[in-house]
């Protein structure tokens, strides 16, 4: 049955078998069916002059020298041909070879703000007491003027600040010197210091203390990250720091994954096939800039390893938690006051673009929540308002459907929670609603999470 991994290389001292699975979920099969192209497919021209069907875009290579009247060509002009074959596949993979240089420049920026991190964890006590080191990754970012390393709350977890050991690409250890997590998010902040390392086994004498910070990594606005885009991950899987792969951006907006003892509330995951294993935690994955563009997290597996669906909080999300962390102690939660209905089916109740009901508001100048270029339908009901909550304050009632907040379309009440978690409080924000048919605009100021 495939599972949701974590991202982390963990193995126990006491214990070999013991299991890195994040969760089970029941996918009974995982099917990619084969494209079918019709005649009216014209995304692939084909030329079908013979019994084998050849793409128009690829011309047949030139005939080898054929012999003539019993006369062999010379091994000059077989030389010759072959040296005319390998300079045309040269000219024809020369793009190819511009991505593959792209690649490892990016390898080459990044590297020294990647981190490799080892964490020594104990569970129970006494005579069932279970320690285990647990290998992950993080990326080094500038925050409120400091260095910190970013990284998933899963890796270190569990250990405490002097079992958590950080190792640059160049080998350079160091130690953190302060420890924030938010459990809500999986996201957590270690601070690097330029105190002496001192190794867990306390009879070792302290390492000098490294001459100079590691770079801080650049990070870009993951809004704007597209379905298709070519990324790459860095990180330890099953411990072998600084391993680089390369794919795309399969999905985006994942929010439905049971990651079982781990509780993620707040969940917008990106989706890749950028080759992710356990020890990937907390490793970045970034665009072909050399800028971050999400933190790697999970993967679906049957088996453990790869399969090619990799799972990363986007870094908008991970910054902004790191921040808040950072600069107050924890993860300040937006709070609308409303609960949801998991069943609703938004494709039932498809929007019109009549005119818009007044609520104190002005008409949008938007189709509501229905995309007509996409032909998506979108929104979260709402079952209960709750007394005295920014929603009464914003006279949402029960059974409004919330199609858009704070700029944004909703997709289903998961992306809601997702928005209004991470939205600002104490600010006024727009939101789109619809009632009985017509549709309102109106504005909410969110409150911190009680």
């Amino acid at each position: 049955m495939p599972s949701w991994n974590r991202t982390n290389n963990g193995y126990s001292t006491i214990s070999p078998t013991k299991s890195v699975f994040f969760a089970a979920i029941g996918l009974s099969a995982l099917v990619l069916m084969p494209r079918i192209a019709s005649a009216q497919d014209s995304s692939a021209p084909i030329s079908r002059t013979g019994p084998i069907a050849r793409s128009s875009q690829y011309p047949a290579s030139p005939a080898p020298p054929r012999a003539s009247l019993g006369v062999m060509p010379s091994s000059g002009q077989i030389d010759a041909h072959r040296e005319r074959l390998f300079n045309e596949l040269a000219e024809e993979v020369a793009q190819f070879d511009r991505l593959g240089n792209l690649v490892r420049r990016v390898s080459q920026l990044v590297k020294p703000s990647v981190i490799h991190i080892e964490a020594h964890k104990v569970t129970g006590k006494g005579a069932t007491a279970e320690s285990y080191d647990e290998a992950g990754s993080g990326v080094v970012l500038e925050i409120a003027g400091d260095r910190w390393v970013l990284t998933n709350r899963h890796v270190i977890n569990g250990a405490s600040i002097d079992q958590i050991v950080m190792r640059t690409s160049d080998g350079r250890r160091w130690a953190p010197d302060q420890i924030l997590m938010d459990a809500s998010t999986d996201v957590a902040v270690m601070k690097l210091t330029t105190a002496p390392f001192r190794s867990r086994d306390s009879g070792r004498r302290p390492m000098p203390a490294p001459d100079r910070m590691p770079p801080a990594a650049r990070i870009a606005n993951s809004d704007g990250v597209q379905i298709g885009d070519f990324v790459i991950a860095i990180g330890s899987p099953f411990g072998l720091s600084h391993s680089v792969t390369f794919g795309i951006m399969s999905a985006k907006g994942r929010r439905d994954l049971s990651l079982g003892e781990e509780r993620i509330d707040l969940q917008d995951f990106f989706q890749t096939d950028a080759a992710i294993n356990p020890g990937n935690s907390g490793g970045p994955l970034l665009n072909l800039r050399g800028e971050v563009i999400g933190l790697n997290t999970a993967i679906a597996s049957s088996s453990g390893g790869s399969e090619g669906i990799g799972f990363a909080i986007p870094i908008n999300m991970a910054a902004r938690v790191a921040e808040e962390l950072i600069l107050h102690g924890r993860l300040r939660r937006g709070y609308l006051g409303v609960t949801l209905d998991p069943e609703f089916a938004a494709a039932e109740f498809p929007t019109s673009s009549g005119q818009y009901a007044s609520m104190k508001l002005s008409p949008d100048s938007g189709s509501g929540y229905y995309r007509d270029e996409e032909l998506k339908f979108g929104g979260a009901r709402v079952k209960n308002v709750r007394a005295g909550s920014p929603a009464e304050a914003a006279r949402l009632q029960n059974n409004d459907i919330i199609l858009q907040f704070d700029g944004c379309l909703i997709e289903d009440d998961d992306h809601l929670v997702a928005r209004v978690g991470m939205a600002p409080t104490d600010e006024p924000l727009d939101m789109v609603i619809l009632r009985d048919g017509k549709r309102y605009r109106t504005e909410v100021t969110l409150r911190q999470m009680p």
